[in-house]
């Protein structure tokens, strides 16, 4: 039997309350990295309507754009793959301290 970590409990407690409250809700799951990553595959974020959060998929302007993805999402109804990378050169300028890449998968909950 496997347990969820407390921050996908945290995550799945947020889009509960947020779905029974009647919000619209997404999902960003950290699918791929490479090189290093901020936060690790299995990374989660539960985004509602309004732009609420809970949980991370990375830090800085990352989230921001996971955020207004999602919310595309909650209103077309598709699910996004989003990919973002910077060199190590820029990576501090766009909060990807690390550098390397990452994956997210945004899907609405219906």
């Amino acid at each position: 039997m496997s347990t969820i970590s407390a921050d996908t409990a945290q995550v799945l407690d947020a889009a509960a309350k947020w779905l029974e409250a009647g919000r619209k809700v997404a999902i960003a799951t950290v699918i791929e990295t490479w090189g290093s990553s901020p936060r690790p595959v299995g990374s989660q974020m539960a985004v509602d309507e309004t732009g609420a959060m809970a949980g991370s998929v990375s830090s800085g302007c990352v989230e921001g754009a996971v955020v207004h993805e999602a919310q595309r999402a909650m209103r077309d109804g598709e699910p996004r793959m989003l990919s973002f990378g910077v060199s190590d050169e820029r990576a501090w300028e766009v909060g990807l301290a690390c550098g390397g890449k990452i994956t997210v998968y945004v899907e609405p909950v219906t």
